[in-house]
C-alpha cells in the first residue's frame, strides 16, 4: 500500500470513521430487465439463458465484480449449454445484508440457486475469488460439481494483500477500505490488465457507479474479512477430485502464475494453461484461445 493511502487510512481511523453500512435490499436503479431470486433470504441477481434440459453450467465472477463479467461467454456457451450466471451476495445487483461473505457462505447461497432452479450438478466456471467459491462448493457438495474450470484463481491467503489482511482489525478495515474505495478506479484496475488500453473512460465510469451502490463498501470489507477461510480451505484441495482447468495470464498481477502453479499441484487431476501477454482476465486478453479451450474442456467426456 501506498504510503499516503496508508496515512490517510490510519488518520481516518483516529478520527473515528464510522462504520460502512450493509443494504438489505437490492440497490436501487438495476435494470429492467433484472431478475432475482430469494435464496435464504438474500436477493441474489441472476442470469438463466440456454435451453433448460441441457447439461448445466454455473458461472461464478470474482472479488467486486458481477455477472456482467461473464456476457461476452454465455451466448458461446448457451448454444449447447444451460449457462446460469448470479451476482454474489454482496455485488452486482444483488443484495448487501449484513452476515457472513466467505467463501464456504457464499458456495451456500450458490447451492440454494441450484436447488431452486431444478440444478442438480453442473460444470462450474469461476474467475479469481470467485473461484475460492468455486473450490468451497466442490469441498462441500462434491457430488453436485461435475468438472470445474477456473481463470486467474485467488484461492490462498498468501495471494491477499496487505490491507485485506489489516481489515480484520474493526476500525482499522472500515477505514482502510473507505480509503481504497475513495481512489481512482484507474488506478486500481491497472494491475488487472497486461493492455491497459483496456481501461477506457466507459469502463471506468461503470466501475465507479457500481462501487457507489448503498452497502458495498460494507459487503467488500465484510468478504475480504471472509477469506481468513482460505487457511482452513487450502489443505483440503487435496481432495478435490473433479477434473479442473486452471487458465493463467503470464503476466498476471493480482494472482500471479506462481499461485497457478503451485494449485496444479495441489488438485489431483487439474491442468494448468497459460496465456502469454495477459494479466488477471483471459477470457478478456486471451479470449478466442481461453474459450476455445473452455469449450473443449466442458465437452470432454465423464
Amino acid at each position: 500500500m501506498r504510503p499516503a493511502l496508508l496515512a490517510l487510512s490510519l488518520a481516518a481511523t483516529l478520527l473515528g470513521a464510522g462504520c460502512a453500512s450493509f443494504h438489505a435490499d437490492p440497490p436501487p436503479g438495476a435494470p429492467a430487465d433484472a431478475t432475482f431470486a430469494e435464496v435464504d433470504g438474500v436477493a441474489l441477481r441472476v442470469l438463466d439463458a440456454g435451453p433448460r434440459d441441457a447439461p448445466a453450467v454455473v458461472l461464478i465472477h470474482g472479488y467486486a465484480a458481477s455477472l456482467d463479467t461473464w456476457l461476452g461467454l454465455v451466448p458461446v456457451l448457451a448454444t449447447r449449454y444451460r449457462v446460469i450466471a448470479l451476482d454474489l451476495k454482496g455485488f452486482g445487483w444483488s443484495g448487501r445484508p449484513e452476515g457472513d461473505y466467505s467463501p464456504p457462505a457464499e458456495a451456500r447461497l450458490v447451492l440454494g440457486l441450484m436447488d431452486q432452479l431444478g440444478v442438480e450438478k453442473a460444470r462450474v466456471v469461476a474467475h479469481s475469488w470467485g473461484s475460492s467459491v468455486a473450490l468451497a462448493l466442490a469441498l462441500a457438495a462434491p457430488e453436485r460439481v461435475e468438472r470445474l474450470a477456473l481463470y486467474g484463481a485467488w484461492i490462498y491467503h498468501e495471494e491477499l494483500p496487505p490491507f485485506f489482511r489489516w481489515a480484520g482489525t474493526a476500525g482499522v478495515g472500515e477505514a482502510l477500505f473507505t480509503a481504497f474505495y475513495d481512489e481512482r478506479p484507474d488506478e486500481r484496475m491497472a494491475r488487472a490488465f497486461y493492455d491497459p488500453a483496456l481501461i477506457n473512460e466507459a469502463f471506468v465510469e461503470r466501475y465507479e457507479a457500481s462501487l457507489a451502490r448503498p452497502g458495498t463498501t460494507a459487503a467488500a470489507l465484510a468478504a475480504a474479512r471472509g477469506q481468513a477461510a482460505l487457511l482452513d480451505m487450502a489443505p483440503r484441495y487435496r481432495t478435490v477430485t473433479q477434473p479442473t482447468l486452471l487458465m493463467w495470464g503470464r503476466e498476471d498481477r493480482v494472482s500471479p502464475l506462481a499461485f497457478g502453479e503451485r494449485l496444479v499441484k495441489d488438485l489431483p487431476r487439474a491442468r494448468l494453461v497459460v496465456y502469454p501477454r495477459c494479466g488477471h482476465f483471459p477470457m478478456v486478453e486471451a479470449a478466442a484461445a481461453s474459450t476455445r479451450e473452455l469449450l473443449a474442456f466442458l465437452a470432454e467426456a465423464p
